[in-house]
């Protein structure tokens, strides 16, 4: 932003400091909307430092930062313990499923002697 400011300065085209903190802010994504409207309410664009700007929304994307890698790193732990979790219950099933096979094969011979020895 600066680069393209001091470009239009030597082709004698300048920006006031708070037309260029109001186009900074126009300019910022949606996900910047809740920071914007906090320095429009708390701040007087007409005499706020642009340098003053630029330090409070780069203070603010470093804490977004942070904020995304510790949610991340908590999802990351979450997925292990779901993980070791399910591994176990996948074992406990298996076992539950053989014993299930096993009673199933057993009852079907039970019905097949029935039939064959006629017994009602």
């Amino acid at each position: 932003f600066t680069n393209i400011i001091n470009a239009l300065q030597t082709l004698d085209k300048t920006y006031s400091n708070s037309e260029m903190v109001r186009k900074i802010l126009r300019c910022l994504t949606r996900s910047w909307m809740p920071k914007v409207t906090a320095i429009e309410e708390a701040k007087n664009l007409n005499i706020l430092p642009l340098e003053d700007l630029l330090g409070s929304l780069m203070t603010h994307e470093l804490s977004m930062q942070k904020k995304d890698d510790d949610e991340e790193k908590e999802k990351k732990k979450k997925k292990i313990v779901a993980l070791k979790s399910s591994l176990i219950e996948d074992s406990e099933n298996d076992d539950d499923n053989e014993e299930l096979a096993l009673i199933t094969r057993k009852f079907k011979k039970f019905l097949a002697s029935k039939k064959k020895f006629g017994g009602k």
